[in-house]
């Protein structure tokens, strides 16, 4: 663990080193919780294990103590200071994991910091774990903008009952891929009635951003790295 300044305060990095790294992944949290939400947790655990070193960042609001999350813009500039610093690390040769493709990503709130600057940080792909595609109960307020304009490869991984927007609501559109969740809310939990454990449930996710990575960076061809090459 790790801390960053940014212009809007002290952000905090988490990393899961993968032994021989093909790929990081750099995810943020959502707005009503942090680094250690379950999904986030889970990818942290198990995708080292499988050649995907897993950075989480805590924004500088949730570092400082704070219960209710900054503004858009002020979120974005501390993800971008986040990942310059990735970048620079990767460059100078600092960071003993770098020199490979990375995918940024994050939940809900974390998801849209993500899509909005996937490209000016120069990301390979973006992950999109219970994007909040309108807010509980207003599909006219759609967020499919930010999805769409994210620029880059999308994998949205969405539970099947999330209240800011099933699956099925999200349209075609090759500019993005949409994975469900069966059974899940907007926090990718499971009722104990349902036919799936959380922990399979879980692991789909694991499962579902796994192949898709592979895909993605198309091993062992080599990638382009972080903010060069684009």
């Amino acid at each position: 663990m790790r801390t960053v300044e940014t212009p809007v305060g002290t952000a905090r990095m988490t990393t899961a080193p993968a032994t021989r790294p093909w790929a990081t992944l750099v995810l943020g949290h959502g707005a009503g919780g942090g680094v250690e939400a379950a999904d986030l947790a889970a990818l942290a655990r198990h995708l080292p294990a499988r050649g995907v070193t897993v950075v989480r960042v805590e924004s500088p609001w949730r570092v400082a103590g704070r219960k209710v999350a900054t503004p858009p813009p002020t979120l974005d500039g501390a993800w971008r200071a986040v990942l310059r610093d990735l970048r620079d690390a990767d460059a100078d040769g600092s960071d003993p994991h770098g020199g490979v493709p990375v995918v940024v990503g994050g939940r809900s709130a974390g998801a849209r910091v993500a899509c909005r600057t996937a490209l000016e940080v120069g990301a390979l792909g973006c992950l999109a774990l219970a994007f909040p595609l309108h807010p509980p109960g207003r599909p006219d307020r759609s967020r499919l903008a930010e999805l769409t304009g994210a620029g880059v490869p999308t994998l949205v991984v969405q539970g099947e009952r999330d209240v800011f927007g099933g699956p099925e609501q999200f349209p075609r559109d090759e500019r993005y891929v949409v994975r469900r969740v069966p059974w899940a809310d907007h926090s990718l939990r499971v009722p104990a009635a349902a036919p799936l454990t959380q922990q399979e449930a879980l692991m789909l996710v694991v499962e579902e951003v796994s192949r898709w990575l592979k895909q993605l960076v198309g091993r062992p061809r080599q990638r382009d790295t972080l903010g060069r090459g684009r």
